[in-house]
């Protein structure tokens, strides 16, 4: 039998990050390339004896369906933490428990939008924002980004042309803290900029914001959600960075007119997220295991940031331009010959190192040279080895 499949599909790409991680995962092969947390941060202990408690006093809850929108506790836990460390208030009716922040992304993309429909996010972004939006049939209107985030002199000056095109953006997309792919962080008075353009043009903003609670240096800058004017800003939330990934949640907070919607979408994905992975994070969090354990990743994912900035320094600085972050989980480095990162992959497998090329993260074809390099998943001296390997390959691209 010969399938039609729906255009949406037909469009899609495979991530480059997921057909990486299977040349990755060959013996000798140091990974600079995936997002995921270093398994010396899971708090295996904890959670081993937070899931005892669970099937010993609450299985009949935690094995059964739960509410689309999450499980009530969680639900006001999650408010209570964001009040406490982010400084939002909210309450548990507008926040909706999701399987996996990327989960969140999907569904904004699918209620705020129709397919052809223009959005704004920083160039480059996120890959997973891109695989959601390009998913929903989203067009996506890249503004650059430097060292302090999204340029956003460049911001009002899109929308205006986008505008005066008939195509108003329907919401801006942004990851302000540690940015995801190049580790930079906007600035208070940016952040103030972007969401008085947001209230002039009502233009909803996403605050995406997987690593602000990763901070290894410098002082901590509110999140856009917290600010005045920032009321009615949609933020997503995970616990993949600060508990595990494997038990794949995340969270929205958004205004009671958006989560209804998010309630009706959910309904169609999954009727609702996993209720023994939220009972977990209820725990979690109420027992306070959360800020003991952010702490000790902090402790090691500073070590290991140092190391590949020290690495780089020590190897590269004459062949490429990096960030230096003050938290979160990536380097973002530009080589400054003229060499396609993404051409240059099987070089660097051979040579025992693997990487993101910086075109996985574009929304308009730029970033050829490019590539995001990832520091919490790999030992210091992985970290170091990686980095000699790469430069090694870039030599031989010469």
């Amino acid at each position: 039998m010969k399938f039609s499949f729906s255009n949406s599909v037909n469009g899609m790409k495979p991530s480059e990050i997921r057909e990486l991680n299977k040349m990755a995962s060959s013996p000798g092969i140091i990974s600079l390339g995936g997002g995921m947390p270093s398994p010396e941060t899971f708090p295996i202990r904890e959670l081993t004896e937070i899931m005892e408690d669970i099937m010993k006093n609450n299985a009949n809850l935690a094995l059964q369906y739960g509410n689309t929108l999450g499980i009530n506790p969680v639900r006001e836990e999650i408010a209570i933490m964001l009040e406490k460390v982010e400084k939002i208030r909210t309450t548990m009716e507008n926040i909706i428990v999701n399987s996996g922040s990327q989960q969140g992304l999907y569904e904004l993309g699918a209620v705020l939008a129709n397919p052809g429909d223009t959005i704004i996010t920083e160039e480059p972004t996120y890959v997973g924002a891109v695989s959601a939006f390009s998913a929903n049939g989203l067009r996506m209107e890249g503004i650059p980004v430097d060292t302090m985030g999204m340029k956003v002199e460049l911001l009002e000056e899109r929308i205006k042309a986008l505008i005066g095109s008939g195509r108003k953006p329907k919401f801006i997309y942004v990851i302000p803290t540690f940015q995801n792919p190049t580790g930079y962080s906007m600035p208070v008075e940016r952040r103030k900029i972007l969401i008085e353009i947001s209230l002039k043009y009502e233009i909803p903003i996403v605050e995406d914001n997987p690593y602000g609670q990763l901070r290894y240096y410098g002082q901590p800058v509110p999140c856009l959600r917290s600010m005045p004017g920032g009321e009615d800003i949609i933020y997503l939330g995970t616990f993949s960075k600060v508990m595990t990934p494997g038990l794949r949640l995340g969270y929205t907070v958004a205004p009671k007119e958006v989560m209804e919607k998010f309630n009706l979408i959910k309904q169609a994905l999954d009727l609702a997220t996993n209720s023994f992975s939220q009972y977990v994070a209820y725990e979690y969090v109420k027992r306070g295991i959360i800020y003991k354990q952010v702490e000790l990743n902090k402790i090691l994912y500073k070590k290991k940031r140092d190391a590949i900035i020290k690495s780089l320094k020590e190897n590269m600085s004459d062949m490429a331009e990096y960030s230096e972050p003050e938290g979160g989980m990536f380097v973002w480095a530009t080589v400054k010959k003229n060499i396609d990162t993404r051409e240059m992959i099987p070089a660097a497998i051979k040579n025992g190192v693997a990487y993101v090329s910086g075109q996985a993260f574009t929304t308009n074809g730029t970033q050829k040279s490019s590539m995001r390099l990832n520091f919490t998943f790999g030992t210091v001296e992985q970290l170091d080895e990686g980095i000699k390997r790469l430069t090694k390959t870039l030599n031989e691209q010469a």
